[in-house]
């Protein structure tokens, strides 16, 4: 009978204890739930452990931010306290420094103005007025970053602060260049004594406050004498408009010389008035080509648009005053300015209060220029004369008969004659000769005669049509 096998023994147990920590022993307390509510997994599957390890290492990995972020100063009341005291040192040093800054402000006055004096030499070439009036500038401006230091947040209108205290009058003595001088040594003196004016700690608070209030101040510079160009612009069309206007009507006198000399009129020996149709648009706009044209022809220009008319009064810019001065082309240096239709230009005179014949001549010329449609643009105002007689301008008749009738006239009977009777036969020097029983030759020499007594040839058909309405003129007055 076989024997019986052993028994085998049973499995030892494993002296290792359970990972799993048993839950009461566990000194970490559960969170709590809210009552009927189950545990929610973890989404990863990962152990609390490694959850806990990954946390770590994700804070590691944020860097020093991080760690400040979780400072415990950071919104501790604590922290509002160094806060509150770093506000209340940084408010007391700027008192201190603004109590400094106000007594020192007559001090660094007049350090700006004696540094004036010292560098800029227009400023000491100016007269006694406008030097006061450029301290209490100085002044102002000085005062006025003291009360733009006291609260810096506060808009500030410089411009009135500083510049109100000058007269308008100024910003003609003073140029901007002279003026940005100026702000440049008051703000290089102010710069200088930051040191000595700033509280300990300081500095560099009034340093960046200078900064940004000189950049504050160049633009209020840059603004008045933008409004002041302006408004001298404005205010000269006014004037210019006034002088041409005068002209035109007559009515010049010594005050029209002042307000030319005030718009920089060069008192030129050859004048002349030159008139046509304005364009459409902007006056401003064809006033301002008009200077541009007469600046690069280098001629002095009075100008304004009256009206539809485009007028201006041209002076020849030249040094020399033998230089041969030709109206036509000086005219046409500027025609591109005026719209389509006749240019008329006024005759040459002297000055610009003898300028008013100038523009009666050649407002009547542009009047007449109809009843010429073939007209030369520009075209003379004396070349129209037979038009301007016929439309009734009685200086042009005037003008007919002393030129033309009168010395033909005082030179002898032989030439009105002969002049008369060689237009009656269309021109013709045989039929001429035959009406007068001489040769040819005589009529050809005697209407020589005429042409040097009177600067127009009879053979010429425009020079004719002026000649027969200069007899025609000169026998009506004569009869």
């Amino acid at each position: 009978m076989p024997a019986a096998s052993p028994k085998k023994p049973d499995p030892t147990p494993d002296p290792t204890p359970d990972p799993t920590p048993d839950p009461r022993s566990d000194p970490t307390p559960e969170p709590r739930s809210d009552p009927g509510s189950e545990p929610r997994p973890d989404p990863s599957g990962a152990p609390k452990s490694a959850r806990s390890t990954a946390g770590t290492a994700a804070r590691s990995a944020a860097g020093p931010r991080a760690k400040a972020a979780e400072s415990p100063h950071r919104g501790s009341p604590r922290g509002t306290a160094i806060e509150r005291r770093t506000a209340a040192e940084r408010a007391e040093r700027h008192a201190a420094t603004l109590k400094r800054l106000e007594r020192a402000a007559g001090k660094l006055s007049t350090a700006a103005i004696a540094r004036m004096d010292e560098n800029l030499s227009w400023y000491r070439n100016m007269p006694p007025e406008h030097r006061s009036w450029i301290g209490l500038v100085a002044q102002a401006g000085i005062a006025a970053f003291t009360e733009w230091f006291r609260h810096p947040e506060a808009p500030q209108a410089i411009s009135t602060d500083v510049f109100g205290t000058a007269p308008r009058e100024l910003t003609r003595a003073v140029t901007l260049r002279q003026t940005v001088e100026m702000i440049r040594t008051t703000i290089e003196v102010v710069e200088e004594a930051i040191d000595e004016v700033a509280a300990p700690g300081g500095e560099d608070g009034l340093r960046e406050a200078v900064l940004v209030y000189a950049r504050e101040i160049a633009f209020a510079t840059a603004q008045v004498y933008a409004q002041a160009a302006e408004a001298r612009g404005a205010w000269d069309a006014r004037l210019e408009a006034l002088v041409v206007n005068s002209l035109l009507s007559g009515d010049a006198d010594e005050g029209v010389l002042s307000r030319a000399a005030a718009l920089g009129w060069g008192s030129p020996d050859r004048v002349m008035v030159v008139m046509g149709s304005a364009p459409s648009g902007d006056s401003e706009l064809v006033v301002e080509a008009i200077r541009r044209a007469a600046r690069h022809a280098k001629l002095h220009v009075l100008t304004g648009v009256l009206g539809a008319r485009l007028v201006v009064v041209v002076g020849d810019g030249g040094r020399k005053p033998d230089r041969v001065f030709d109206p036509v082309p000086a005219a046409r240096s500027l025609i591109g300015q005026f719209a389509a239709g006749p240019v008329v230009i006024g005759p040459t005179v002297p000055d610009l209060l003898s300028a008013t014949r100038s523009a009666q001549a050649a407002a009547a010329g542009l009047k007449a220029c109809a009843a010429w449609p073939d007209a030369p643009r520009p075209v003379l105002a004396d070349d129209l004369l037979p038009e301007r007689a016929l439309a009734g301008d009685q200086a042009a008749r005037r003008q007919l008969v002393e030129e033309i009738y009168t010395p033909l006239d005082e030179a002898g009977s032989a030439l009105l004659d002969t002049l008369s009777v060689y237009l009656e036969q269309a021109s013709s020097l045989e039929g001429a000769a035959r009406m007068l029983f001489v040769h040819p030759n005589t009529v050809r020499y005697r209407l020589r005669r005429v042409t040097d007594v009177t600067g127009y040839a009879p053979s010429d058909v425009r020079s004719a049509f002026t000649l027969r309405i200069a007899l025609a003129l000169g026998r009506l007055r004569a009869g």
